[in-house]
C-alpha cells in the first residue's frame, strides 16, 4: 500500500519463507498419521522411541531439549548459510536447486506462482490444525473430544442432523439459555 518496492519484496521473502515452513509442518502433521512413525529411538540415550511421541501439538512438550536445539540450529544454518540481502537470487526464493524449479524463466515464473499459492494454503491449513487440535487434542477434528462446546447444549433437539450438528452461525444459543432457545424454536416452527 506504500507503493515500496523495497518493502514489497522484503515482504514477498517473508511471504515465501513462511509458506515454505507452513508447507512442511503441515506434512509434519500429516505424514505420521498416514505413514506411520519412524522405527527406532528420536532419543537413545532417554529411551525416547519415535513412537512414543504423540502427533500434534503433544509433541512439543515430548521432544527434549536436545531436538529443539538441533531443530533451530539447523532453522539458523538454512537461514544463515546463504546471502538472502535484497537483490540476490536468494531473496527472490532461488537457491540455484532446480529440480523442483525450472531454467526457463517462464516455467520457473509459473511455479514459483504455484509455490506462493500452496504456501498460502498451507499455512491458513496449519493454523486450522493447531486451532483443532488446541481444542480436540486431534489435528483432524474429532469434536467429540470438545466437551466443552457451547454448542453441545442443543445436540439432542429436533432440527439436529448429521453431518453438520446444531448449526447456529450467527451464535444466537452461545449463551446456553434455554427459554431464548426455546423461544426461538417455536418462531422457527
Amino acid at each position: 500500500a506504500d507503493g515500496n518496492a523495497e518493502n514489497f519484496a522484503r515482504r514477498r521473502q517473508t511471504e515465501l519463507k513462511h509458506g515454505r515452513v507452513a508447507m512442511l509442518a503441515t506434512m509434519g502433521y500429516i505424514t505420521p498419521e498416514i505413514t506411520g512413525k519412524l522405527p527406532g529411538y528420536l532419543s537413545p540415550s532417554a529411551g525416547l522411541k519415535f513412537a512414543d511421541i504423540p502427533n500434534g501439538l503433544a509433541a512439543i512438550s515430548k521432544v527434549p531439549a536436545a531436538g529443539w536445539a538441533q531443530m533451530v540450529a539447523y532453522g539458523a544454518f538454512c537461514e544463515l548459510s546463504q546471502d538472502q540481502s535484497a537483490g540476490t537470487p536468494a531473496a527472490a526464493g532461488d537457491f540455484g536447486f532446480k529440480v523442483l524449479t525450472s531454467s526457463d524463466p517462464a516455467e520457473k515464473t509459473k511455479k514459483l506462482s504455484a509455490e506462493l499459492a500452496n504456501g498460502r494454503l498451507a499455512m491458513m491449513a496449519i493454523i486450522g490444525m493447531f486451532f483443532q487440535d488446541g481444542l480436540t487434542g486431534s489435528a483432524w477434528g474429532d469434536w467429540a473430544l470438545y466437551t466443552a462446546s457451547p454448542l453441545r447444549a442443543f445436540e439432542s433437539e429436533l432440527g439436529v442432523q448429521a453431518p453438520v450438528g446444531f448449526w447456529d452461525p450467527a451464535g444466537f444459543t452461545a449463551d446456553g439459555n434455554a427459554e431464548n432457545f426455546a423461544r426461538r424454536r417455536q418462531t422457527e416452527l
